[in-house]
Parts: structure tokens; C-alpha cells; sequence
């Protein structure tokens, strides 16, 4: 058989899992839907044996931030645009909470879950690195969007001279700014949790986890967060928290 002069052979590329992340959060519902936006909640970064060596993590005691390119593992199967069980416009658009969730823009100009490959990118902050645990290195991470289990399959350092561009436009986020709500959390519902998770979970809750089409104010929410099943409401914009 004769091949046409352009023709390429593309061999797939098959990755596995460097690391795995851990966190408070432990289900979808409730994760911030961007890194960042909860700057205080706490992870861990562990990664799998073959990566369990000093020399890995050198020099990442010098960054202050990372890139974590990781799975939307709890997505079920793959929205692939070859996929038939949907039309071509809900496979090639989505429907960015940002915009009321009534809007559809291209998948390739938001950040949605949903993709034709189940990749997400997030920034994450440094807090400390360990070389030496019982799971081998670890690094401590603050801000991040990934849920517990997540599998992360690249770590790179962030750096400020390629990665910043503070006067970008960011589309139709300009256009849509968001304003983190008000949470109100009795003593009764914090003793469970330290300052610093009570802290994390109001940035959390701040953000409104509930898809954007709800709007019952006696409708109960629950997620959840440091091993406690958190039930909320929501209404005019205050949220209040009422189990934990």
C-alpha cells in the first residue's frame, strides 16, 4: 500500500499518574470552580512510588507556585465530540456558571469540566514542601480546585516573567463579574473543624456552590468537607449554615 505524501502515523500517547492530590473535599459539589478562589483550603500533593525520591523535588523549594495538569476523574465516562449521544452543539458549546448558566459559548473558550479530553490545569500556591514522610515527598498546597483522590499527572513551577499577563482580557469574565456571598456559620457548626478549615470552608461556601439555575431559599444543600457533612441555605445572597 502507498501511502499519500502526507500522511502521518500518530502513535497515542498513554500517561499514568505522578501524583495523586488530597483534600477536604470530597465529592464535586462544593469544589471552587477555579483555582485560587479559596485561597486558604489545604491539600496535599503525594506522589505515587515511582516518583517517591528526594531528587523529583529539587529546586522546587525556590517557586512559590505551581501548575497542576490533572483529571476531571469524577466525571464518568468521556465527553468525547465523537460521542453520539448528544447533539453537535452541546458537544462543541457549554454553559459557563458565569454566565447564569443560560448562555453557551465554545468548549474551547471556557474552562469547563466537560471536555473532549478530561484535562484541567490549575495554579495552585506553595505552602511547604516535605522530603521526608512516611509517603515520601509531599507538597503542601493552598487554593486548589481538584477534588480528594484526584489523579495529577504533571507538576510545573509557575514563573512569573512567562506565566503572568495581568492586562489580558478574559472574555466574557470581564463582562460578568462574580461577588463571593456573604456565610454566616453558628459556634455550634464550627466546633468540628480548626480557624483554619472554618476559614477555608466560608471561602468555599463564598463562592456558591449550587448550580446557577437554583434559587429556593428553603431548598438544604449539603457537601462534604474535613470528613463532616456540611448542610447549608441560601438566601438573598447570605449563606447560612445550619449542620455540620
Amino acid at each position: 500500500m502507498v501511502l499519500p505524501n502526507n500522511f502521518r502515523i500518530f502513535a497515542l500517547m498513554n500517561i499514568s499518574p505522578v501524583a495523586y492530590f488530597h483534600g477536604p473535599l470530597s465529592s464535586k459539589f462544593g469544589i471552587p470552580r477555579q483555582s485560587g478562589l479559596a485561597p486558604t483550603l489545604e491539600g496535599r500533593i503525594v506522589f505515587v512510588p515511582e516518583f517517591r525520591h528526594e531528587e523529583a523535588l529539587r529546586g522546587l523549594e525556590c517557586f512559590d507556585y505551581l501548575w497542576l495538569i490533572w483529571e476531571f476523574s469524577a466525571n464518568g465516562q468521556n465527553r468525547s465530540l465523537a460521542s453520539p449521544s448528544s447533539s453537535l452543539t452541546s458537544k462543541l458549546t457549554v454553559r459557563p456558571p458565569r454566565l447564569g448558566g443560560n448562555e453557551r459559548v465554545g468548549v474551547f473558550a471556557s474552562r469547563s469540566p466537560f471536555r473532549p479530553n478530561r484535562l484541567g490545569l490549575s495554579c495552585v500556591r506553595i505552602s511547604k514542601v516535605e522530603q521526608s514522610t512516611v509517603e515520601g515527598p509531599v507538597i503542601h498546597v493552598l487554593g486548589a480546585d481538584l477534588m480528594d483522590g484526584t489523579p495529577i499527572y504533571d507538576v510545573k513551577p509557575y514563573v512569573a516573567y512567562a506565566d503572568a499577563h495581568p492586562d489580558a482580557r478574559s472574555g466574557f469574565v470581564d463582562q460578568h463579574q462574580w461577588r463571593p456571598m456573604e456565610v454566616v456559620i453558628p459556634d455550634s457548626c464550627r466546633q468540628p473543624f480548626t480557624d483554619e478549615q472554618v476559614e477555608a470552608l466560608i471561602e468555599v461556601l463564598a463562592q456558591d456552590p449550587r448550580p446557577r439555575y437554583h434559587d429556593d431559599a428553603e431548598r438544604v444543600y449539603g457537601m462534604p468537607f474535613a470528613g463532616r457533612d456540611v448542610k447549608f441555605r441560601v438566601s438573598n445572597s447570605v449563606v447560612y449554615v445550619i449542620e455540620s
